[in-house]
């Protein structure tokens, strides 16, 4: 089966093109988030939907970049060409589209802010992108010298991961309508701190990987059924708990992890 499925990719030539087509949907999928947010422009009032609208375009492209990856291995279409491109595309949908997001949906509340606090606003934004780009180009340095980060983990948040929490934050505020103000004041400092942890060196768990292997493990198989299953009962308000989690509880559990080995070190 397998001996076929080569010779079929060798025969057709233009299977080697689908892991960039996807990648190119990623890329596509976050152009179209950052100018779906410039409509909140068009009218007076803040309309919160625009900005949930706009975040559920960002996790669909998140769809897009797992195929890209999985669907070069099967065709055997790995390249750098591949590796620049997917990071390129990474920067537009999970580093520029949510901290445009961000920006402007503080931008919108302008008449409630002062201009020092808009401009505080933008720098925690700033910080955010500034840690999507860094972290990206860390990994374009790695795949060009043939390093690779710990198996089953990456070093630091990964873009998606905080493109996530941002669109997550979002969507919980359009479902259970959280005070806009108070989601104008707290979610730009939560986009710096994700741009941070990008850029750290916790250790963050391959969830792509994790979820694979659960097929093949009865009590992480368990585990993935319950996450699921709260997700499907409790929507936004699950969904955003458990990327919460993901984000917080990795650097807590590194740092218990590397303490606990200094232990065992020095004893």
């Amino acid at each position: 089966m397998k001996a076929k499925f080569k010779k079929l990719v060798e025969q057709n030539r233009w299977l080697r093109y689908v892991p960039n087509s996807l990648t190119l949907c990623n890329s596509l999928c976050g152009f179209a988030a950052i100018l779906y947010t410039l409509r909140a422009y068009e009218g007076r009032d803040l309309d919160i939907g625009i900005f949930a609208i706009s975040a559920w375009v960002i996790l669909c492209a998140m769809v897009f970049d797992a195929l890209d990856g999985f669907a070069a291995r099967i065709f055997n279409a790995a390249s750098m060409h591949g590796v620049q491109m997917d990071s390129l595309a990474d920067m537009v949908t999970f580093g520029v589209a949510p901290a445009t997001l961000v920006a402007i949906f503080a931008h919108k509340l302008r008449g409630t802010l002062l201009p020092n606090q808009e401009l505080v606003i933008y720098l925690l934004c700033s910080v955010y992108l500034g840690g999507a780009a860094l972290r990206l180009a860390t990994y374009n340095v790695y795949a060009i010298q043939g390093k690779k980060e710990p198996s089953g983990y990456f070093s630091g948040l990964p873009s998606p991961g905080a493109a996530a929490a941002v669109c997550s934050l979002v969507m919980v505020a359009e479902s259970e309508r959280i005070p806009e103000m108070q989601l104008a004041l707290w979610m730009p400092i939560y986009a710096a701190v994700l741009g941070i942890l990008m850029v750290s060196p916790f250790r963050y768990f391959h969830f792509a990987r994790w979820v694979q292997s659960a097929f093949r493990n009865r009590k992480r198989l368990v585990i993935l059924f319950a996450l699921v299953t709260a997700v499907i009962l409790f929507r936004t308000a699950a969904f955003a708990a458990l990327i919460t989690l993901y984000v917080i509880g990795n650097p807590i559990y590194d740092i218990f992890r590397r303490i606990r080995e200094k232990k065992t070190l020095q004893s």
